[in-house]
C-alpha cells in the first residue's frame, strides 16, 4: 500500500485572495493543473508549503475536504500533521477525517529543539495513534534540529512508519539511512534539486515545490533517476537549476506562487508573516521562466 508514494508529490499551495481568505477557485485549477497525464503520482495537502502554519484548525478541514472532493485523478493524498506539541498532535489525528486519505506527513518538531529521544519518542506516539501510515519529515533548517539517521533507522522498525522525507542536505545521512532500513522504507528527497542524487543511492521519490510548476517536467524527471536513467534525469534536472533557488529567496512559498500567478493558475497572495514578492524578485522570476519557456 504505500509503495504508491513512490515517484513524486507535489505539496500543494494553499492560493489566498487579496484578503487572504482561501482561493478555493484557484485551489481547485492547481489542482487540475498538478494532475496533469504524466504527472505526479500523489499529492501532499497541508505541509509546510501550504502555509499550514498560518490556517485555522477549521480552515485545514476544509482544504482537506476540498481537495478530496476535487481530486479528479483520484491520486492518493498525504496529510501534513506535525508541529512541536505532541498531545495536540494526537489530538488532531482523532478529529481528522482520514477516509481519503492514505498516509500523513508528520514534520520534525521544530523550535524547542528536542533531543534524539525526544524526537523519537514523539514519533512513536504518533505513529502509535496514526490510523494510516506515516511518512517523517526531517528538515533541520526550518525545525533547528536534525534527525539523525540513527534515530531514523530505530524509527523505521515501527510498523506504521514507512519512510522519510529527508531535506537535511547531508547525503552522507541519507545513505546511512538507506543502508540502515529495510527495502520497503521509503527514502524520499525533500530538497528538489537533490531529488536525482538521491536516487542514486536508493531514494525512491521527491516531495516537490516544483512539481507545482512544472508537473509532468518534474514527476519524469524523478521517475527517469528512479528508474536509473540519469542521463534523462539530469538533462530535466539542469533546467530547473537557474529558476529554482529563486523560489526560495524570500519564503516559500512566495516565489512559487509568484511563477503560478504568471501562468494564471493562481494568485500570488500570502499571509503574514510572509510577503508578497519584492519587484526585484518578480523581475528574476519572470526572467528566468522565460528563459525556462524558451528552452522548451
Amino acid at each position: 500500500m504505500t509503495n504508491i508514494f513512490t515517484g513524486t508529490g507535489s505539496a500543494l499551495l494553499t492560493p489566498f485572495n487579496a484578503d487572504e481568505s482561501i482561493d478555493f477557485a484557484s485551489l481547485k485549477k492547481l489542482i487540475d493543473h498538478v494532475s496533469v497525464e504524466g504527472g505526479p503520482e500523489f499529492l501532499t495537502v497541508l505541509g509546510t508549503t501550504g502555509e499550514v502554519a498560518t490556517l485555522t484548525s477549521e480552515e485545514k478541514t476544509e482544504v482537506l475536504a476540498f481537495v478530496k472532493a476535487n481530486n479528479s485523478k483520484k491520486l492518493p493524498i498525504m496529510y501534513g500533521i506535525g508541529g512541536n506539541n505532541t498531545r495536540e498532535i494526537l489530538a488532531n489525528i482523532e478529529k481528522t477525517d482520514f477516509n481519503g486519505v492514505q498516509a500523513i506527513l508528520s514534520v520534525c518538531p521544530y523550535y524547542n529543539k528536542p533531543s534524539q529521544d525526544g524526537i523519537y519518542k514523539h514519533f512513536i506516539a504518533i505513529a502509535d495513534k496514526s490510523p494510516v501510515p506515516v511518512m517523517l519529515y526531517n528538515i533541520p533548517g526550518r525545525t533547528g534540529v536534525n534527525m539523525t539517521a540513527e534515530t531514523t533507522i530505530k524509527l523505521s522498525q515501527h510498523k506504521n512508519i514507512f519512510g522519510i522525507k529527508e531535506a537535511s542536505g547531508d547525503l552522507m545521512q541519507c545513505i546511512e539511512i538507506v543502508k540502515g532500513t529495510s527495502d520497503d522504507f521509503i527514502l524520499t528527497a525533500g530538497d528538489d534539486l537533490l531529488s536525482v542524487p538521491m536516487a542514486s543511492i536508493g531514494g525512491k521519490g521527491s516531495i516537490s515545490v516544483l512539481s507545482n510548476i512544472f508537473p509532468k517536467e518534474f514527476a519524469t524527471m524523478v521517475r527517469s533517476a528512479v528508474n536509473g536513467d540519469f542521463t534523462k534525469a539530469n538533462q530535466i534536472l539542469h533546467t530547473f537549476l537557474e529558476i529554482n533557488p529563486l523560489l526560495y529567496l524570500e519564503g516559500n512559498p512566495v516565489g512559487a506562487k509568484y511563477v503560478l500567478s504568471e501562468l494564471n493558475v493562481l494568485g500570488a497572495d500570502v499571509r503574514l508573516p510572509l510577503s508578497a514578492a519584492s519587484d526585484n524578485l518578480r523581475a528574476k522570476l519572470s526572467a528566468a521562466l522565460k528563459k525556462y519557456q524558451s528552452s522548451k
